[in-house]
């Protein structure tokens, strides 16, 4: 008898494109783990509309993030990936869920509070209600171990919550997920700010590496990327975080240690530095770019993979929310 596989959910908002930091940070586990879980990777495309979107951008970033998604090895034969918005039992879950989400709960959640402190202006019930999705994304799918960040662990908590709630309202009906804490991936920070993270959303571009950047376009931004006044190559996160930041893409990509990095330009600058740090980073982007060029040039494949997932992914979200309404007390078609 064939013993039953785990299931892992995650996914990524598409909100812009693909960048270096999502590939290390998270994409590149997620290819290990189609080995040995069931996995179920989608694009976020419901949680993206918290905040106004261009419709023709959204379109195009979520077709994106799909494409890059197999360009970085996910396999569409191992695992099922889909578009968030084409499976609506996702929505359907949440509503049940909501009901059963106390509003000083719901308040409590810190990036409710920092998003609703930056854009207040463009507050909405989205943002406030958005974890309450989350956990619909995660329970729809029995789904055993999230991945998460440190950002990620009370909305976790919250899916646990009102799993246990919901368990014990009516009698054992979800899963109650734990956390998966994946090998830790580099942090990659802003190439011009290298004390902050490196965000798909920052409005300077040279400080992001996306996935499709052109060979030369990588280049340049490591070129250009901010240093300090110093000369020696040296692993100081705290005094010169944007060394720190080359030396952690440049060990990224060739798999050599800080110490290994530090002796191999012992006698050189930073330009030589960052030289090597480009020629590093277009090896190892390169392969992936031309795969996603080869996926959004052909958007029928690209469709119909998703089509196929999608349809898998309803076919087991189908079944949790039937025994959902069940157990409610809602009439059956």
């Amino acid at each position: 008898m064939e013993t039953k596989k785990p299931v892992i959910l995650s996914g990524i908002t598409p909100s812009n494109k693909l960048m270096i930091g999502h590939y290390i940070g998270a994409i590149r586990n997620w290819v290990a783990l189609q080995h040995e879980y069931e996995c179920f990777f989608m694009v976020a495309d419901l949680h993206a509309i918290t905040v106004r979107q261009n419709p023709a951008e959204l379109r195009r970033h979520t077709l994106d993030i799909a494409a890059g998604y197999i360009a970085c090895g996910i396999d569409p034969e191992k695992c099922v990936l889909f578009i968030q918005s084409h499976v609506p039992e996702h929505t359907q879950l949440s509503w049940a869920l909501t009901c059963f989400t106390g509003m000083g709960e719901a308040s409590k959640m810190t990036q409710y509070k920092d998003k609703s402190q930056k854009n207040s202006e463009s507050n909405n019930v989205g943002i406030f209600a958005y974890p309450i999705l989350m956990a619909a994304d995660i329970l729809v799918y029995q789904a055993d171990l999230v991945p998460v960040g440190d950002d990620q662990k009370q909305h976790l908590e919250l899916t646990r919550n009102l799993a246990e709630r919901f368990n014990f309202h009516y009698s054992p009906t979800f899963t109650v997920p734990e956390p998966f804490i994946p090998p830790m991936g580099a942090r990659i920070m802003s190439l011009q700010d290298p004390t902050k993270k490196m965000s798909k959303s920052d409005e300077n571009e040279k400080a992001t590496l996306f996935l499709d950047d052109s060979d030369d376009a990588i280049r340049s931004k490591i070129k250009r990327a901010v240093t300090d006044s110093g000369t020696d190559i040296k692993y100081d996160e705290k005094n010169r975080p944007g060394v720190a930041n080359l030396m952690t893409l440049y060990h990224t990509a060739t798999g050599k240690t800080f110490a290994e990095i530090e002796q191999e330009f012992t006698c050189l600058g930073y330009g030589e530095f960052k030289e090597a740090v480009g020629e590093a980073m277009v090896g190892l982007m390169r392969p992936i770019r031309e795969r996603f060029v080869e996926l959004r040039s052909n958007p029928t494949m690209l469709h119909d993979l998703l089509a196929k997932g999608a349809e898998t992914a309803r076919a087991r979200a189908r079944k949790t929310v039937r025994k959902v309404y069940k157990k409610i007390g809602f009439v059956e078609m």
